[in-house]
């Protein structure tokens, strides 16, 4: 049987690239960078898979290019990078990674709640810099976490995992979500509430919704406007569902009190003046970034896209209709 041609965009980790090996004929982009919009379209020109990432767009202009494709797998949970209902239109199956990276990015949401609230890396970077002159009681007072509420934006996996942990540090729950999610009520005791309710009730607020048209824009001046001025916003989500230029100004002007960010606006830019914040913790997307999870999220698109090659259904399908 003629083997299939597959692309992959970008170096993922060779635990996917081998089981893709086995069967298929793989092309990856040599260069630690995302493609250009040019590059990326004339390399799957001839291929009949592709896994790609959230900073590749998969719209009508790239089924266009890739007319010999019969699947496409995004390496990562989000996909709204994806124009799914166009991929339907056309019968082309389209998967993520859902479920491999969980616990990394829910345990990188608490490194991210403690960072802000103990001033970790601001306080490190006054140990580096050699001026700590000793012990004073006035000194780097940061934030309780225990017993204080926290308030999860999006109630699915992730965000579910995120209040689990909570409960070793004896944190009310509440969470804001479009559906109920009565496991996690009984797991946790958490209360479903309003979004305003979310705001004024939170000590500390942790994102994991997706990005839609509802969430972009989220929080912004309004919002951080009624928020606890001792609040602590942390994004492991989707950097839109940040307003950026809005938190600079709540974190600059004391609206709340810190912020912990994974993931970006305008990915990699920030906005201008985040970066001079002390109350702002800055991470480079690191939310999957363990061994566990980096492989099993490339082993898991690969096994999505030989699924997708051999006509059968690829194990977390976005469109699953296309199969008939």
């Amino acid at each position: 049987m003629q083997r299939k041609k597959v692309f992959i965009t970008r170096k993922i980790p060779q635990a996917g690239v081998a089981l893709l090996e086995k069967s298929c004929d793989v092309m990856i982009n040599p260069e630690d960078r995302p493609l250009s919009r040019e590059e990326l379209l004339a390399k799957v020109a001839e291929v009949d898979g592709v896994i790609g990432l959230l900073t590749d767009k998969i719209d009508a202009a790239f089924f266009d290019a890739a007319k010999n494709l019969k699947g496409y797998a995004n390496y990562a949970v989000g996909y709204d990078n994806i124009d799914v209902a166009e991929a339907t239109r056309r019968k082309i199956p389209v998967s993520n990674t859902p479920d491999v990276l969980t616990l990394a990015t829910a345990e990188l949401a608490w490194a991210l709640i403690f960072a802000v609230a103990r001033r970790v890396v601001e306080t490190d970077a006054v140990m580096r810099s050699g001026t700590w002159t000793g012990w004073g009681p006035l000194q780097f007072i940061g934030l309780d976490v225990s017993g204080k509420t926290l308030g999860i934006l999006g109630a699915g996996r992730i965000g579910a995992a995120v209040a689990r942990m909570a409960q070793g540090f004896g944190m009310p729950l509440i969470y804001y979500n479009r559906s109920s999610n009565p496991e996690l009520e009984a797991q946790t005791k958490a209360r479903k509430v309003s979004f305003d309710e979310l705001l004024a009730q939170s000590d500390f607020i942790s994102i994991h919704a997706p990005l839609t048209p509802e969430t972009r824009h989220l929080f912004n001046r309004e919002s951080f406007s009624r928020m606890k001025r001792t609040a602590v916003l942390v994004n492991t989500g989707r950097g839109p569902i940040i307003k950026e230029d809005d938190l600079v100004w709540a974190l600059r002007n004391g609206v709340i009190a810190g912020a912990g960010l994974d993931v970006y606006e305008f990915e990699p830019r920030m906005a201008e003046g985040l970066s001079e914040l002390k109350n702002a913790v800055l991470l480079p997307h690191i939310g999957s970034a363990t061994n566990s999870s980096r492989d099993g999220m490339a082993e898991l698109a690969a096994r999505n896209l030989l699924a997708m090659l051999a006509s059968a259904r690829p194990p977390t399908i976005l469109n699953p209709e296309v199969l008939g």
